[in-house]
């Protein structure tokens, strides 16, 4: 069952993807209450948290909320595309990408809307910082880097902001931390690649939309402060069969066979060194080798098609 909302010219559907989020959820909240730009729905998909992520967000009668509860973990690129169909759906003319381990500057949502109509643009993204240190960058707009495989890079990540990321800009890349888009662009693009369940599914989608001639500018007027790595480890196993699985699977969709199967060897290549310069184990290393294959293996499907997405439920909240 689908309660629809009702939707108003302009409205923005946040789409933000839990998973045991208690730890960031009160912060994240109430920095979306605080905002001026009140003309929004918050979507938020929960791939079956355990802790009391759903009671916080039931709890939240300042704001409307839409939550999509999942019997398992569907991963984050799936329960992104639950939320852009929920939001589409019901009519939101600008979809929000969001993480939900941010808080958020009070004007963000209207810097954005108003970057997208200033700079005549399909796709805005913000000036993001680090929680703990907030004076430094973590990410000002971002490019792609062929020589690395088509990785992505954060532009200013580790610089004191001293203003030199102040100008707005035409960017090519950003994390889906913070990405407002038109709708539009989702029936150019289609949705997300939701076999990376999780990293590499920002990059993928930036880099189709970049493909298909859609414009994502950088406005740094808009801010957030993000606690980066607060619910995964950066070093844990499943960030580190993740990351060697789908860099895999991405250089293979998007480079020429050639080029994959070079960047296939690069990648098994830099897991050997860093065994042998000990800065990484044997565990770690398999875990690598056997992610690589896999995402090597990985059937590749047209980039805009997706399943039909469906929910355990769909419920209105305030």
């Amino acid at each position: 069952m689908v309660d629809r909302v009702s939707i108003t010219c302009d409205r923005i559907g946040i789409v933000t993807v839990i998973y045991n989020s208690e730890s960031v959820l009160l912060e994240f909240l109430g920095s979306l209450a605080m905002q001026s730009y009140q003309n929004f729905v918050l979507y938020i998909v929960d791939n079956s948290s355990r802790d009391r992520s759903l009671e916080i967000c039931r709890q939240r009668p300042d704001m409307r909320v839409v939550i999509i509860e999942n019997e398992k973990n569907l991963g984050v690129a799936a329960g992104n595309n639950q939320g852009i169909h929920a939001a589409l759906a019901d009519g939101c003319e600008y979809v929000l990408l969001l993480n939900n381990d941010t808080i958020l500057a009070p004007d963000i949502l209207d810097q954005l809307q108003e970057g997208l109509v200033r700079h005549d643009c399909d796709m805005v993204t913000c000036k993001m910082y680090y929680h703990d240190n907030p004076e430094f960058i973590w990410c000002a707009g971002g490019h792609f880097q062929r020589w690395w495989g088509l990785s992505s890079a954060h532009d200013g990540a580790g610089q004191k902001d001293i203003g030199q990321y102040n100008v707005p800009r035409r960017v090519t890349y950003t994390p889906t931390c913070c990405l407002l888009a038109r709708r539009s662009v989702f029936d150019l693009v289609g949705f997300m690649d939701d076999r990376y369940f999780a990293y590499y599914d920002d990059s993928d989608f930036l880099l189709r939309c970049l493909k298909r001639g859609i414009q994502l500018w950088y406005i740094p007027q808009g801010m957030l402060w993000h606690k980066v790595s607060s619910l995964t480890s950066s070093c844990s196993d499943f960030t580190t069969f993740f990351y060697a699985r789908n860099h895999v699977y991405y250089v293979h969709k998007h480079l020429s066979r050639v080029e994959a199967r070079l960047w296939y060897w690069i990648d098994q290549f830099r897991f050997c060194l860093s065994v042998l310069l000990l800065r990484s184990s044997i565990e770690k290393w398999n875990i690598r080798r056997k992610a690589a294959i896999e995402g090597w293996d990985m059937k590749i499907f047209p980039p805009f098609a997706t399943n039909e997405l469906t929910t355990d439920t769909h419920k209105s909240n305030g």
